[in-house]
């Protein structure tokens, strides 16, 4: 029931908003798709809109279904194109997976002839084939065989390949791996005349180990670029940096461009790019030095529609040094990108030493376009261009500044997989944009960017956990998205999509108010005003609850339970929590993890630094707020009785158990003692009888298991350090030499000095001429030495007693007092090696701010 009752207090906030959205999807009549709809067929992996007929493909496995995005209640059309059984099985042969000898398809563009050029990986041997729209079928052979060519270069081998590709007035450019090992990677113009398919340099240089994320055809305004000949492509992608000298493999986001009509050199880079160049992509959050490295997706759009200057790249990062999911969005002009690749190169060449010195920019530059400048200067073609230009190019791919962004969005413990983003048709100065945001779990969320604002607006669950969205496509206000196994059309835009006043005022910046006489949310072109323009909007409502004047949530609780509470972190910057001073917290990013004990009961508020329309300086903005009380006092009482019975019962079997082995190791101790006196007093001619030798240790006379135990494991093996005899144990041993006492190291301070309650004051002290390096610790070794030592004892007393005519000095030595007693105790106590370990120390209370 505890834990039932910490499941439902953590997982509250999160029900309460799906069920709202929950009703706000079937408001909206939005549609989900399952897998049972799909008659089997699964996979999902590429999407193509037609938006002239909202006709949707879908590439599968081994299929590929179309969907009329109107009519979604309607059967898709479905095409079976699979591999035949025989390649199947040499697949499988040659090593692969039953799973991954099937045809992915990968690749679905438009040709414009009215076909689709459809690619899929084919067991491992990609191929391409023409599917024909109007009928909906695959073009056949004259023997009615699937009309097919090779994908290779095209399409991936491997399902799971990284691979982006584009089409370009009827050419395709893509960006895959090149062999069945996937070890050779290319960027590449696909398709067109034979002598005009070129590729990248086979370099590290060029591209070392890439994941391909995106692709994107810019078109240049027709008054510059009437031939088209300045078109350009970009490339986004993450790769191992090869200009940091470091120990780990370092990933870099990076963005790569080639020209349309490039075509090759005459001699050198001979069918490849003379036009290719890369730049890094930074997104950092320069208050936090947070950079976020590997880039997951790319969305390109046109701030202002019709205009190619105006495209803006919206990237989905992650960071490869985070152990937690963290997920930002940064944004790129291509301004911005042009600059960088029209600025210096980056020497990467390196000599034994130290860096040579960069090569000259030799003219024309290189990786430029043929535009109108370079055409009149007699460059009609890049196979005119000079071989000075075509090497320094090959040795200079890479730019040395980098294009750099601050990031609109950082959310952590969320890992998002797609982004698709629309811009709002409000007036000028108050034009937002909407970031609609896939995650791992099956969720769209909806984020809002006003300025240097951002402000979740809505989260919605579409799919199943198991489900991550793989695809978002835009159409008409809507969000077609998608997973491996199913398909949800969503209502994305406008202002009837926010339900509520709240919710409605969050997107005021959007240009949406909320209506009271009609009791719904309308766009309107008014001028919000000066200030905080949410906050402003938040008043207005029933509620007196602002975007940072969050009303508190009371949570009842009781002593013992864990909860996390949920803090939204929108901005980049840092969160912080205010708490009781008595308290047991530790925080998960902009999450309070809380233990609750009585201490720990009151008010919990998450404190963000957010940014102002116009207001560069973060400002602190309320994010949430928790109330911790506890539930009814009888429910309490009960947890609490019953956590202490469980601790009483356990205090007194340990006690119990502890007094019985206190029992039996007096009893040990005292029956020891008992056998020793009794060796004490033997006769002088002890040693020379029979049964005296049975005494001695040797390796023909057995140990017995108490000295064994006793001396074997309170001395181990040494350590020979420096020509000295070091013990690994807490004990050290002292070797009575001809000369004196030398003493052996040790990694403690602990030694066994003699003792007189036995009678003999040097009884450790062996009567051997060994060194501090060559003792030798075995049991029996030790057991012969003590009793020699005592030995020599009782012969020197001899000698003094004829001398003196006094008696026995050894009886005298023994001592029945109960002092004595006692310390022959403490004594005999101190040579158990189990007293003889450091305590143990108690567990640390970690608590955290």
């Amino acid at each position: 029931m505890m834990s039932r009752g910490v499941a439902i207090l953590i997982l509250l906030p999160v029900l309460l908003s799906r069920a709202s959205w929950a009703a706000t999807l079937a408001g909206l009549g939005d549609t989900i798709l399952g897998p049972e709809k799909f008659g089997g067929v699964a996979n999902f992996s590429t999407f193509l809109l037609d938006r002239s007929s909202g006709l949707l493909l879908l590439g599968a496995r081994d299929a590929i279904l179309a969907v009329d995005t109107y009519k979604l209640n309607q059967q898709p059309q479905k095409i079976i194109w699979d591999v035949p059984e025989e390649k199947r099985k040499s697949c499988v042969a040659k090593g692969k997976t039953e799973v991954d000898c099937n045809n992915y398809i990968r690749l679905l563009e438009f040709l414009g002839d009215g076909r689709v050029y459809v690619c899929g990986t084919y067991a491992f041997d990609p191929q391409c084939a023409f599917l024909e729209l109007s009928s909906f079928t695959l073009e056949k052979t004259v023997d009615g065989a699937v009309k097919m060519e090779t994908g290779k270069g095209k399409c991936p081998f491997e399902p799971s390949q990284h691979y982006t590709a584009v089409m370009a007035g009827g050419i395709l450019y893509t960006a895959a791996t090149s062999n069945f090992l996937g070890t050779l990677f290319d960027i590449s113009r696909a398709t067109g005349p034979e002598p005009e398919r070129i590729r990248t340099e086979r370099s590290i240089n060029w591209l070392s180990d890439p994941e391909f994320v995106s692709s994107a055809f810019i078109e240049q305004s027709q008054d510059s670029n009437p031939t088209g000949d300045d078109d350009k492509i970009y490339f986004f992608f993450t790769e191992v940096a090869k200009e940091y000298d470091l120990y780990t493999k370092v990933k870099v986001p990076r963005v790569a461009r080639v020209c349309k009509s490039d075509v090759g050199g005459m001699k050198t880079l001979q069918r490849r790019w003379t036009t290719f160049l890369k730049a890094e992509l930074v997104c950092e959050d320069k208050p936090s030095g947070q950079r976020y490295n590997i880039l997951t997706d790319v969305f390109t759009t046109q701030h202002t529609p019709g205009d190619p200057r105006s495209t803006h790249f919206y990237g989905l990062f992650t960071s490869q040094w985070e152990r937690e999911e963290v997920s930002a969005v940064c944004v790129f002009s291509l301004s911005d990108i042009s600059k960088v690749i029209d600025g210096p190169f980056k020497e990467l060449k390196k000599t034994c030493e130290n860096w040579i010195n960069p090569d000259p920019v030799p003219t024309p530059r290189p990786g430029q376009c043929l535009n109108k400048d370079l055409k009149a200067e007699g460059y009609e073609s890049s196979l005119k261009l000079p071989d000075k230009v075509l090497t320094f190019v090959r040795d200079h791919p890479l730019m040395e500044n980098s294009v750099t962004a601050a990031p609109l969005l950082v959310r952590k413990g969320i890992k998002y997989t797609k982004l698709a983003v629309t811009q709002t048709e409000s007036v000028e100065e108050w034009r937002g944009t909407v970031l609609h945001l896939g995650t791992d779990r099956g969720e769209l969320h909806q984020v809002a960017v006003v300025g240097q604002n951002t402000t979740l607006l809505q989260e919605i669950a579409l799919f199943t956990s198991q489900e991550p969205v793989n695809n978002i496509l835009m159409h008409q206000g809507r969000a077609l998205v998608g997973s491996p196994l199913s398909l949800a059309r969503v209502q994305a835009e406008g202002c009837g999509l926010y339900p509520s006043c709240q919710v409605c005022a969050r997107a005021r910046g959007l240009g949406c108010v909320w209506s009271l006489a009609e009791g719904a949310c309308r766009l309107t072109k008014a001028n919000p005003g000066p200030g905080d323009i949410v906050d402003d909007a938040l008043r207005k409502c029933d509620k007196e609850e602002g975007r940072c004047t969050p009303s508190i949530r009371e949570l009842r609780v009781a002593v013992g339970l864990r909860l996390l509470l949920p803090c939204v972190q929108l901005s980049p910057r840092p969160c912080s929590w205010e708490h009781p001073p008595h308290r047991h917290t530790r925080q998960h990013n902009s999450d309070l993890e809380v233990t609750v004990t009585e201490d720990s009961l009151g008010r919990y508020i998450c404190t963000c630094q957010e940014a102002g329309p116009g207001i560069r300086d973060p400002t602190p903005c309320r994010r949430a707020a928790y109330q911790l009380t506890l539930e009814g006092p009888s429910a309490g009482g009960t947890i609490a009785t019953a956590g202490g019975r469980h601790v009483l019962a356990i205090y007194m079997l340990f006690f119990f158990g502890g007094l019985l082995f206190g029992v039996c190791l007096l009893y040990f101790v005292n029956r020891r003692r008992t056998i020793s006196r009794q060796g004490n007093h033997l006769p002088d001619n002890s040693l020379s009888s029979e049964k005296g030798r049975d005494l001695l240790g040797s390796t023909a006379t057995p140990q017995s298991p108490s000295s064994a135990s006793l001396l074997s494991e309170g001395f181990r093996l040494t350590e020979k350090r420096n020509g000295t005899a070091t013990t690994n144990t807490t004990t050290t041993l002292l070797s009575n030499h001809d000369n004196g006492v030398h003493q052996c190291n040790s990694y403690s301070g602990t030694l066994i000095h003699s003792n007189p309650s036995n009678g003999h004051g040097n009884s450790l002290y062996g009567n051997s001429n060994t060194s501090c390096s060559g003792l030798k610790f075995t049991s029996e070794i030790l057991t012969a030495d003590l009793l020699d030592g005592r030995t020599g004892d009782r012969r020197r007393s001899k000698g003094v007693e004829r001398d003196s005519g006094e008696g026995d000095e050894v009886d005298e030595g023994l001592g029945d007092g109960v002092g004595d007693g006692i310390r022959g105790l403490e004594e005999e106590l101190a040579s158990f090696p189990m007293f003889k370990s450091a305590a143990p120390l108690a567990k640390c209370e970690e608590s955290s701010i």
